[in-house]
């Protein structure tokens, strides 16, 4: 592995950093005003259409896809350092170079799993950031940490179409009227032997009579509407033609699998982002405040909280680079456990820093004047998306103790 960055990544470095301190740090409280104003929280704010156009314009876009003939082509050891850059300020720059979730996977999945008809539909307005997806997997009245569990069920009715039923929840971006296709898993065999072949996936549009996109979920209390929010989405025996299956029958299983291991490492490129983002202002806060006579900063505990975070986002740089480089070297197969190792110590170690930076800001750290409250809540909850740490670490267990059976 070579640490240093090729002459791509350093000039696409050169040119995010600087996006982001002309344009991305100075929306951040339009951003906060827009939403504030807005009598639907749950559409995109203009401040976010307005980045788009400046990041596409500077060639900063759709960098995550590294399929030439869709995205900007890059490995991922090129993108994790520009994905790192954009974690800085999760609410803005993601979505800004069409680079946030749920469209990066849904992209991803139907570059690499659909059909001409399916990605002159979709994937090109995605592409183009012209409509916004979703990925409907999650489901309130089963263990989804589980997807064998799922219990929607997408069922064949004659020969030229399927019938959707079930509830689903969590389902990202599915508030936002941009949401043009979601993303079903259900089970079109579910009394089948291999509980791994249950499952498949078909495309639905948002606007499919029977589709009731019934609430906005909240986390730790956020809307998330830049995102398009966390919808509640119930499928009354909702119909499609055959031909909005992807892949094959049985195939949706691996296929989940298949999207959300870039994804993983999406986020844990991003959270990475979010540390140096609190360790900046912790720097700040603890030179710039004065207590009991002297400078926070000279308050041993408050170093050790400095320097501990220093430590744990330069080891967990080092491992989110090495699993890119296997992603790219041996697959994401060959990279399982370093997959999960990352989605397991990443988000958990963030979390602790962002808890310690709350904790140096005092009052302002919880409140809207710093970006550290609603950074803590999403990187909480990625401590539960894509897999809660508990399920990566049971696989990965299991992983290790096969070497000795």
């Amino acid at each position: 592995m070579d640490f240093a960055y090729d002459a791509r990544t350093q000039e696409l470095r050169e040119k995010l950093l600087a996006f982001m301190d002309e344009h991305v740090y100075p929306a951040e409280p339009v951003l906060r005003e827009q939403s504030e104003a807005s009598t639907d929280p749950w559409r995109t704010p203009r401040i976010i259409h307005d980045l788009q156009a400046k990041a596409r314009a500077r060639g900063l876009w759709n960098l995550f896809l590294p399929d030439e003939r869709y995205g900007a082509g890059l490995t991922n050891l090129q993108y994790a350092p520009l994905a790192e850059i954009t974690g800085r300020s999760p609410q803005l720059a993601p979505a800004a170079l069409n680079c946030a979730a749920p469209d990066t996977g849904n992209m991803e999945l139907l570059a690499e799993f659909g059909n001409d008809d399916q990605r002159k539909a979709w994937l090109e307005p995605l592409l183009a950031g012209e409509i916004r997806s979703a990925f409907a997997m999650t489901e309130p009245e089963v263990a989804s940490s589980d997807a064998t569990n799922i219990e929607t069920r997408i069922a064949r009715d004659g020969g030229g179409d399927y019938v959707v039923s079930g509830r689903k929840w969590f389902i990202s971006g599915a508030m936002n009227e941009d949401c043009k296709i979601l993303i079903v898993m259900g089970k079109t065999d579910p009394d089948g032997a291999d509980v791994r072949r249950q499952q498949s996936m078909v495309l639905v549009p948002r606007d499919t009579p029977g589709v009731e996109v019934r609430r906005g979920m909240r986390v730790y209390g956020y809307h998330d509407g830049h995102h398009g929010g966390h919808a509640e989405v119930v499928f009354h025996d909702v119909r499609v033609p055959v031909s909005n299956l992807v892949g094959e029958e049985g195939g949706g299983f691996a296929i989940a699998q298949a999207r959300l291991g870039p994804g993983r490492i999406h986020h844990c490129m991003r959270l990475i982002g979010m540390a140096e983002r609190a360790i900046e202002l912790m720097c700040v806060r603890a030179t710039s405040r004065t207590a009991f006579g002297r400078p926070i900063a000279a308050q041993g505990v408050v170093r050790n909280w400095i320097a501990d975070a220093r430590v744990a986002v330069e080891q967990l740089r080092l491992l989110v680079l090495k699993t890119a480089w296997l992603m790219d070297t041996v697959g994401n197969r060959g990279a399982h456990t370093e997959i999960q190792a990352i989605k397991i110590a990443t988000p958990r170690a963030v979390v602790d820093i962002l808890d310690k930076a709350v904790q140096l800001h005092g009052a302002g750290g919880v409140s809207q004047d710093f970006p550290l409250a609603e950074l803590w809540a999403h990187a909480r909850t990625l401590r539960l998306a894509d897999g809660p740490d508990e399920v990566h670490q049971r696989s990965l267990a299991r992983r290790e103790l096969r070497k000795y059976a």
